[in-house]
C-alpha cells in the first residue's frame, strides 16, 4: 500500500507543475512547457512501470494468462479478435509465451491515452489528474485491461463528439472496441449528451427509463442476446455503487446551481453534464444490469473534466476555496476507500508482487 500511495503523492504532486493551457511562443521553448514535459514524462515512467512490473496484481490476471495460452493454442476464447491479435503477434515476436510483454503493452498504452486526454481536454490538469487519480481509475486497470484501454480510447474520442466529427468518432469507438466490444454503448449514450435537451424531450426520455423497472426480463434477455457469455452466469446478478450514485447526485446538484451561468450557453460542459445525468439514471434505473458500473464507467470518467470545470467557474472566492477543499476531501476519502478493500478477491491490487522477485502461480492449463 505504501507503493500506491507513495505512487499517487508523487504523481499528483508532478501533475500540479503541467500547465496544459499554457501559451506557445514560435520557436522558443518556455520554463513552463520544459516543466510540462518533465512532469508528463515522470508521471507516465511511474504509472507505467508499477503497472508493467507487476505479477498476478489485479483480479483476472491469472483468467488473463490462461486466455493468452488458450489463443496461442488457437483454442477459443470470449475475448474480440483485436486482443486476440496483439496476443499471438507479441507472443511470436518473443518467440515464447511472454504474457508480461503483453500486459506491458496494455499499461502503456492505457496509461499514454489517459494522459494525453487529460492533458489535450482539461482546463487543470492538475486538478484532473488528481480525479483520475483519487477516483481509482489508474489502480482499476491493473484489472479487465481491455477494458480500461477502451475506457481511455472512449475518453480520446470526446472531443470528435463536441466538434460534430462523427466520423472520426465511429472510427475510433470501432476500433477501439475490437479490444472490448462494450465500448460500443458510447456511440449512443455520447451521441444522446451532446443534444440540447428540451423540457418535454426530457420528460418522455424520463417516461422511458421507468420502463427498466418493469421490463427487466426483456432487458436480461438483451443483453444475454448481445454478451451469450453471461448466460447462467454471476455477471447476470446486477448491483450498483451507492457510492457512485451520492457522486452522481453531488455532482447534479452542483451543476444545476451553476447550470445558467457555466452549463447552459458551454457546449462541453453541457456535454458532462447529461453524461453524469445518464450515470446517474443508471445507477438508479439499471441496478438489474450486469456489470451495470462497466457501461456507467464510461459516463462518469466525464467527472475528472466537469467536476473542475465546475468548481473553477465559481467567482467567490470563498466559496470557490471551499468547493476545492471540499473536492479535495471527498477524493481522498475515495482514495483511502479504494485502498481499505485492495485485498479483497474483486479488485485484487494488494499485495504487490512484481516478476523480478516473484513467479507467476499455476493457470488452469497448468494444473490440467
Amino acid at each position: 500500500m505504501v507503493l500506491y500511495v507513495g505512487a499517487a503523492l508523487v504523481t499528483v504532486l508532478l501533475g500540479l507543475m503541467v500547465n496544459s493551457r499554457v501559451e506557445k511562443a514560435e520557436g522558443v521553448i518556455t520554463r513552463q512547457q520544459m516543466l510540462n514535459t518533465l512532469g508528463l514524462l515522470s508521471i507516465f515512467l511511474t504509472l507505467f512501470a508499477i503497472s508493467a512490473c507487476r505479477l498476478n496484481v489485479g483480479n483476472d490476471y491469472a483468467k488473463y494468462v490462461e486466455f493468452m495460452h488458450l489463443i496461442n493454442c488457437d483454442a477459443y476464447v470470449p475475448t474480440e479478435f483485436g486482443f486476440n491479435s496483439i496476443v499471438k503477434l507479441l507472443y511470436q515476436i518473443s518467440g515464447f509465451e511472454n504474457y508480461l510483454l503483453v500486459f506491458a503493452f496494455f499499461a502503456f498504452f492505457t496509461v499514454l491515452l489517459f494522459l494525453t486526454a487529460i492533458y489535450r481536454q482539461a482546463d487543470s490538469f492538475g486538478f484532473s489528474f488528481f480525479l483520475f487519480m483519487t477516483l481509482g481509475y489508474y489502480f482499476q486497470s491493473f484489472s479487465t485491461v481491455r477494458y480500461y484501454l477502451a475506457l481511455a480510447i472512449g475518453v480520446c474520442a470526446i472531443p470528435y463528439v463536441l466538434r460534430k466529427e462523427w466520423f472520426k468518432f465511429i472510427f475510433l469507438i470501432i476500433l477501439g472496441a475490437t479490444l472490448h466490444k462494450s465500448l460500443l454503448v458510447v456511440i449512443p449514450l455520447y451521441f444522446l449528451a451532446s443534444i440540447t435537451w428540451k423540457k418535454w424531450q426530457l420528460a418522455l426520455m424520463a417516461v422511458f427509463c421507468s420502463t427498466f423497472f418493469f421490463l427487466q426480463d426483456f432487458y436480461l434477455r438483451a443483453v444475454v442476446f448481445l454478451y451469450p457469455t453471461y448466460e447462467e452466469t454471476e455477471y447476470l446478478e446486477g448491483g450498483t455503487s451507492y457510492v457512485n450514485i451520492a457522486r452522481c447526485f453531488a455532482v447534479f446538484v452542483l451543476a444545476l446551481l451553476l447550470y445558467q451561468k457555466t452549463v447552459k450557453n458551454n457546449r462541453r460542459n453541457q456535454f458532462y453534464f447529461y453524461c453524469n445525468l445518464g450515470a446517474l439514471v443508471m445507477y438508479v434505473c439499471c441496478s438489474f444490469l450486469p456489470i451495470i458500473s462497466r457501461i456507467g464507467y464510461y459516463l462518469t470518467i466525464t467527472h475528472i473534466f466537469f467536476i473542475p470545470a465546475l468548481v473553477n467557474s465559481v467567482e467567490n472566492k470563498k466559496l470557490k476555496k471551499l468547493l476545492t477543499i471540499g473536492t479535495v476531501a471527498a477524493g481522498i476519502l475515495y482514495f483511502a476507500l479504494l485502498m481499505r478493500r485492495a485485498y479483497d478477491p474483486g479488485f485484487r491490487i494488494l499485495p504487490y508482487e512484481t516478476f523480478m522477485f516473484h513467479d507467476m502461480v499455476p493457470i488452469l492449463s497448468d494444473v490440467n
